[in-house]
């Protein structure tokens, strides 16, 4: 092999392997330091555009699942209220006959009415009811389908004397208490379909995305390494050259 000054071709190898290994040891710091096996596009294009939509879609799911949280907060408020309506309508129910004992005197007579015309009120109160500003009745928002007016609508003062009325309206406040339940179930299983399937999109993001710890610091540790030896090695290639110092001599 010829001994030449001008070019020190194991120098420039060792100098192209050094800077190789170098650039896939800082890869590797960056990952595991970010802990994503994406750092730049480059790396893995195809990869990157399909965690983008994974990420993104559960994301939006995550969304979903607060809104369905919240629409279950309403209706559960809801319930709340109706509940109180039923105490309301068995109280009602028993003024109604209370009032007709005929051993009560007229003034026993009319603060039973009195008191039976301030919780018709009361029903009222309870229709008008809401959750952040929206009604919880009466198509007060596009979840408020409960129609309390049907219910209590035609209780008055004078349905002391009605019992049929008052039980229309106890039945009618079971009948909207069963479809409030019925609401809230069917959230409760979407929100669970929801978080399955976020969870579910999240590990397939993250098979793409992130970075195996223990894959990557065996990668570490072998560009470190290199990275090291390929520094030795330029060494060496550059004073090797320093032997033609001796010919001249």
């Amino acid at each position: 092999m010829s001994v030449v000054i001008n070019t020190n071709y194991a120098a420039t190898a060792a100098a192209n392997n050094l800077a190789a290994s170098n650039v896939n040891l800082q890869k590797s710091l960056t990952r595991l330091s970010s802990g994503s096996k994406i750092v730049t596009p480059s790396d893995d294009a195809g990869g990157l555009a399909v965690s983008m939509k994974l990420s993104s879609e559960a994301k939006c799911l995550g969304a979903q699942g607060t809104n369905l949280a919240n629409e279950v907060s309403f209706f559960q408020t809801q319930d709340g209220a109706l509940k109180v309506a039923s105490k309301v309508l068995d109280r009602m129910s028993e003024l109604a006959t209370l009032h007709q004992d005929a051993t009560k005197s007229s003034s026993d007579i009319a603060n039973y009415a009195t008191e039976f015309t301030s919780l018709v009120a009361q029903l009222s109160v309870i229709s008008g009811w809401q959750f952040n500003g929206l009604a919880l009745f009466n198509g007060g928002s596009a979840l408020g389908t409960a129609n309390t007016t049907a219910a209590y609508g035609g209780l008055d003062a004078a349905s002391i004397t009605d019992g049929v009325a008052i039980q229309n309206a106890i039945t009618a406040t079971a009948a909207l208490r069963a479809t409030n339940g019925s609401d809230q179930s069917t959230r409760g299983f979407n929100s669970e379909l929801l978080t399955v399937t976020k969870a579910n999109l999240e590990a397939a993001n993250s098979r793409i995305a992130d970075v195996d710890v223990a894959e990557e610091s065996t990668q570490l540790a072998r560009w470190n390494i290199l990275v090291q030896s390929g520094t030795s090695m330029l060494a060496q290639a550059n004073s090797a050259t320093q032997s033609v110092l001796k010919l001249l001599q």
